[in-house]
């Protein structure tokens, strides 16, 4: 039983735009994991990582700087704050006669 010729190359056709979508669908999935920050994963489903060598020890070590600096920053504006929300919750009773401590003491 013969097939007729364009039967057969609605066929291809078919099958080759199912080939062309699923492999657009690829590559923009893949382009978002890559945006987005997402690792990107190896035929078995494991995570490729990258390997950028020493840049990414040295970006790992400034970022750990500064995140050890931003930390001890954070530190000192809640003392800050914590010393401004007594203030304000304070009596003014209290907080007058802490001010008059401080003043006799920078006299003597």
């Amino acid at each position: 039983m013969p097939f007729d010729p364009a039967t057969i190359t609605n066929v291809a056709v078919a099958i080759f735009g199912v080939t062309l979508v699923s492999i657009g669908g690829w590559v923009v999935t893949t382009w978002l994991r890559v945006r987005h920050g997402y690792p990107l994963e190896n035929s078995w489903g494991k995570p490729m990582l990258p390997h950028g060598g020493g840049e990414t020890v040295e970006r790992v070590k400034l970022l750990a700087g500064e995140n050890a600096q931003l930390r001890a920053e954070l530190g000192s504006v809640k003392d800050r704050l914590e010393v401004l929300e007594r203030i304000a919750t304070d009596r003014g009773s209290r907080l007058a006669a802490e001010i008059d401590g401080l003043a006799t003491k920078a006299i003597n």
